[in-house]
């Protein structure tokens, strides 16, 4: 893989998307040159946890398009993170117009074709002006905000350690993509950090045994016997790049797929492990320390075989060099 362009830093950019659900109605959204706002001390979004984002990236072509992936997607799974936080949902069709007129507003921050760089898009939505007490906000901020960014792991394998402390709970709202799921990842995190781990593996709430997430990515693996699995759960947030590979795998390389139980005892079992998401897009995972024992992957150095496919399909589709798929892209311009 080339060295991207830059690490997955936030560089401000020139213009943002606003718009204030206000009166039981969204108010007509507008674009503004800051980075800043004002909130309310009591806002719920900053005592109660009631904030959802998207992750979302827009890619130059090698013909100079500027494209768009699964942004459809992205609002659908939006609207059930909104929904799960009893926030009011945007509608589908304006949460693309607005990503649209928002990437095109920062047009000159989009990195050129060829160096695997892009622009990564951030949709949210919080509780917004004056609240006491446990219940949902009456006014709301949907923004937008974008920066130009690399890779999230800088294309390394990573080492990484199971953790004992819980993502989400069983039944909590680990499927949506809000604030707080990752608010508790981060000592997690930060103790796999100190130990000298790249990020911690998250094991099922119930019975700690079964992997979940990897950090706050998906987990996917390569079996000896050449399946591709991943983890299926209700506490895991639902992958739009994952939900792609699973495609790839089964309709263009003809592997035999399962979302079914990974066992954190059965590592041996794997060839080829890996993280992937939007920031993360797919990640080799060199190893994982469990209980004190570090099981060392086939495939430790760099990506796997069959991952490298995966990886160069995927990539294909999103920078433009490989056909969509199952419309998947939007071209904006």
């Amino acid at each position: 893989m080339n060295k991207p362009m830059n690490s997955f830093k936030y560089v401000k950019t020139d213009q943002a998307y606003m718009s204030f659900f206000e009166n039981q109605k969204w108010q007509e959204g507008f674009l503004q040159q800051s980075d800043k706002t004002n909130i309310s001390l009591s806002a719920t979004s900053l005592h109660y946890g009631q904030t959802a984002f998207e992750g979302m990236k827009a890619y130059r072509t090698k013909s100079g398009h500027i494209q768009l992936f699964r942004p459809f997607d992205n609002a659908r799974r939006f609207q059930d993170s909104c929904e799960r936080l009893v926030m009011p949902a945007y509608p589908i069709d304006d949460f693309v117009d607005a990503v649209t007129k928002t990437v095109l507003a920062n047009e000159s921050f989009i990195p050129p074709y060829g160096d695997l760089s892009s622009l990564y898009i951030r949709p949210f939505m919080i509780g917004w002006g004056d609240n006491i007490g446990v219940k949902p906000a009456s006014e709301y901020l949907f923004s937008i905000f974008v920066t130009p960014v690399g890779s999230y792991f800088e294309g390394r394998a990573l080492d990484m350690v199971t953790s004992d402390y819980d993502r989400a709970a069983p039944m909590g709202t680990g499927q949506a993509k809000v604030g707080g799921n990752y608010g508790s990842s981060l000592l997690a995190k930060k103790i796999a950090k100190d130990q000298g781990y790249d990020d911690c593996i998250f094991l099922d709430p119930l019975t700690h045994t079964k992997i979940e997430e990897a950090g706050t990515a998906n987990f996917f693996a390569i079996t000896k016997d050449n399946k591709f699995i991943t983890p299926k759960s209700n506490s895991i947030l639902d992958g739009i790049t994952k939900r792609s590979l699973i495609y790839i795998a089964k309709n263009m390389l003809n592997l035999k797929v399962e979302e079914t139980d990974v066992f954190i005892d059965d590592l041996s079992n794997i060839s080829e492990a890996a993280a992937c998401g939007t920031a993360a897009v797919i990640s080799p995972i060199a190893s994982i320390t469990h209980q004190g024992k570090k099981h060392i992957f086939p495939y430790h150095e760099t990506m796997g075989p069959m991952t490298k496919q995966l990886y160069d399909i995927l990539i294909g589709i999103q920078f433009g060099d490989i056909p969509d798929p199952d419309h998947w892209i939007k071209v904006i311009k």
